[in-house]
């Protein structure tokens, strides 16, 4: 739980007071001033002087280059690190998607997702019946052998270079996200900075379309097996639930980032958003509701045709991100229900002036942030194109403009504790017959194959599934985060 401000420290007291602020105006409420989080990537490394091959293959960099823009900029919170893809992680796992600054190429270029061809995706058109069926089966026996150029398909000869793959990539995995905690706290102790999101979230439908199918796979999927699509999204739920929960914030604090790709117009109908897409993640959005943890929309692209339908959503139960959207459209439809964040255009951070920077800024703050609800962002995550100057600016302008006379700081225990999200109708489970979420190996298989246990089986049991739920999140995490 947050110290109490008065017994803390200059720096804690820094922390306490921008907590208190990030989540007041995330949980509908109008703080002291508007929040700055920019979700700055390679910017960072062009602040900090690293390179885009520093910042992806030395995660140390990458860290160090975050913490020193947070102590040198008044931002209230900050991705950890923004450059997420540790590409000597995924180069070390074989992973064949990747475009690897210094690799494959330029050093002073950001890591590139490489689509595979329509007739060579990571997942066949006939193969969604194993993908329903056994979800973590066709992960781990399928699709990771095809993604990754070290390991051998089911059947055939093992390799060293395929034992090393998950040796390796299973290690680094648990280095890395094992990281983030001493990140966080030097955030919070070097410059009193909030960590912004706790977890990951993707709809179902663009898990198919960004990892398994590609594209213009799914858009023929969507025409000649529909139903197939449906079924994998629905079997898809469960586990994507159960990812997002294992990473949120455990005091509830800061919300799940959600990262929305394909899903909507003009990627596909709306007719198919309406009846695949949104009734895929809906429900996984209010049973993490449900739990109160809030879930940050981040609409990479534009979205305002589905407005509407993300204003169906219980109050607060999301902070919507406005990218290439209209921002004063997005606050008219849902900003009296929740907050709002970004809508700086990306393209001004990088070619126009601190001038313009600043009148723009305060035009939002004027339109949209006037009743609190709003967090300061560029519109996507700035790389290094984005200018200093221009970071700086919006970040002056955000503190000039963005001060509330009648607004005052809540403490973001008593928000959380407050809150009353509904209860959800059912929980998402898989079906009947097939494996729970999270579970790689079931304990009662495990148990069938071992001896008679004379003493404590619960202790055993327990940490059997303890070691799987691991290897779980290893599988999951490598087709959602990596």
């Amino acid at each position: 739980m947050p110290k109490d401000s008065a017994s803390a420290s200059p720096m804690e007291a820094r922390y306490q007071q921008r907590l208190d602020r990030y989540v007041t105006a995330m949980r509908g409420g109008q703080p002291d001033m508007v929040p700055i989080r920019p979700f700055v990537a390679e910017f960072t490394g062009v602040y900090a002087g690293y390179t885009c091959q520093e910042l992806a293959h030395d995660y140390h960099q990458a860290f160090a280059a975050a913490r020193k823009c947070a102590a040198d900029f008044d931002w209230d919170a900050v991705v950890s690190n923004m450059v997420y893809v540790w590409t000597a992680m995924t180069d070390a796992m074989g992973l064949k998607y990747y475009g690897i600054p210094g690799i494959h190429i330029p050093p002073t270029t950001g890591f590139q997702y490489r689509e595979p061809p329509q007739n060579d995706a990571f997942m066949r058109p006939d193969e969604y019946d194993q993908l329903i069926e056994d979800p973590n089966g066709f992960l781990l026996n399928v699709w990771l052998p095809r993604v990754s150029a070290h390991m051998q398909p089911a059947g055939e000869p093992v390799t060293e270079a395929h034992n090393l793959s998950l040796l390796k990539g299973g290690m680094a995995m648990m280095e890395y996200f094992g990281a983030f905690a001493e990140q966080n706290a030097r955030l919070r102790s070097e410059s009193g900075t909030v960590s912004a999101i706790s977890g990951i979230l993707k709809a179902p439908m663009d898990i198919i379309a960004d990892k398994l199918r590609g594209y213009l796979g799914l858009v023929e999927d969507l025409f000649e097996r529909r139903d197939k699509v449906l079924a994998a999204c629905e079997a898809l739920m469960p586990h994507l639930l159960n990812v997002a929960r294992s990473g949120a914030d455990p005091q509830k604090f800061v919300p799940i980032g959600y990262w929305m790709h394909r899903g909507g117009v003009p990627f596909v109908s709306p007719e198919i958003f309406k009846n695949i897409y949104w009734p895929t993640i809906k429900p996984i959005i209010e049973e993490l509701w449900a739990d109160g943890h809030q879930t940050l929309f981040y609409a990479e692209g534009k979205w305002d045709y589905h407005l509407e339908s993300f204003a169906e959503l219980p109050e607060q139960s999301m902070i919507y991100h406005v990218d290439q959207g209209d921002i004063f459209k997005a606050h008219e439809v849902l900003g009296e229900r929740f907050c709002l964040s970004g809508g700086v255009p990306n393209v001004m951070l990088a070619y126009s002036s601190p001038d313009e920077v600043r009148r723009h800024c305060k035009k939002i703050i004027e339109g949209v942030a006037r009743d609190g609800r709003y967090i300061m962002d560029a519109s996507a995550i700035v790389q290094n194109e984005g200018r200093v100057e221009n970071l700086r600016a919006m970040t002056e302008a955000t503190r000039d403009y963005g001060v509330y006379s009648s607004g005052h700081l809540q403490s973001a225990c008593k928000l959380v504790a407050d809150a009353c999200p509904p209860a959800t109708k059912a929980p998402l489970v898989p079906a009947p017959g097939r494996k729970a979420a999270g579970v790689v190996a079931p304990w009662e298989d495990k148990r069938k194959e071992l001896p008679a246990i004379t003493g404590d089986e619960n202790l055993v049991r327990q940490a059997w599934e303890h070691i799987d739920g691991l290897a779980n999140m290893y599988i999951w995490q490598v087709l959602l985060s990596f």
